[in-house]
């Protein structure tokens, strides 16, 4: 028996083309309404994971400019010693001046250590201030982090539920359309992402409905429907850009147009003579 070859894309007709285009259609608008059920949880779930690692960093942050307080205060403190101790060699050998200039250059290294000293004490204050805001912040991003993780796990927990109920339909639904693009022409099928993704409702190839075409609502003149339905190349729409089909072609039955009667001819009244 003779393998059966596949078909190749450029040898299928305008109109192959055009009802495989809008099957695809219809299976990623299924997958658009499976991701609508999710509504804005994705991006809340982002969110709230991008939030607390902002805070968690934050903390980080405030951690360290903490470890580089302490340590300033710890050389402070050192620096508070070092000048009691040369304040303290100072007076000792005020006991031993011969004269009044050595008398006036010690005094001036006490009183100069004294001021490093009040310096000193003084920046240590500030540190410490500052130590104390700066661990207030870290318990208050700290309490932040743990509602936002609560928050989270409630998300993805619906998230994960809605994803767990529609995983099977959306994976059966992405391996058709995978498999029915392998069907369609690159360029066409790079065309129709094109208009997929530019257009609000995600709709890339719609049919003609009540004479006009059914993404903008514009109309469409007769000869430009009548071309749709020939179906022998592939038109868009000249104010949104869509691919149109016939509603044949999609297997939508549309309303039969009500024919108006013919009004019937008046006869001409003849006028009586006087």
């Amino acid at each position: 028996m003779a393998k059966e070859t596949k078909k190749d894309q450029t040898d299928l007709s305008i109109e192959e083309r055009l009802k495989n285009l809008y099957q695809l259609q219809t299976m990623l608008s299924e997958i658009d309404k499976i991701k609508t059920l999710r509504g804005e949880l994705p991006l809340e779930v982002q969110d709230l994971e991008d939030e607390i690692e902002g805070l968690t960093t934050r903390v980080e942050k405030i951690q360290a400019e903490i470890s580089d307080l302490k340590k300033e205060v710890a050389d402070r403190k050192l620096s508070i010693e070092n000048s009691n101790v040369s304040i303290a060699k100072y007076k000792e050998q005020l006991d031993n001046v011969r004269n009044n200039r050595e008398y006036e250059a010690l005094s001036k290294e006490i009183e100069f250590q004294t001021l490093e000293i009040e310096l000193n004490e003084k920046k240590i204050r500030e540190a410490n201030q500052a130590i104390e805001h700066k661990t207030v912040e870290i318990q208050h991003c700290s309490e932040l982090v743990s509602e936002r993780r609560t928050d989270l796990d409630i998300k993805k927990s619906e998230l994960d539920e809605i994803i767990s109920e529609t995983k099977a339909e959306e994976e059966k639904l992405r391996e058709k359309s995978k498999n029915l693009e392998a069907t369609i022409e690159p360029r066409l099928l790079s065309a129709f992402k094109r208009i997929r993704k530019n257009s609000r409702n995600g709709l890339g190839i719609v049919y003609v409905q009540r004479d006009a075409c059914g993404g903008c609502f514009n109309k469409i003149p007769p000869q430009r429907q009548l071309d749709i339905r020939m179906r022998k190349k592939i038109i868009v729409c000249e104010y949104c850009g869509r691919i149109m089909i016939d509603p044949e072609l999609a297997g939508v039955q549309q309303e039969s147009k009500v024919v108006e009667e013919k009004p019937k001819r008046r006869r001409r009244k003849t006028t009586e003579e006087d």
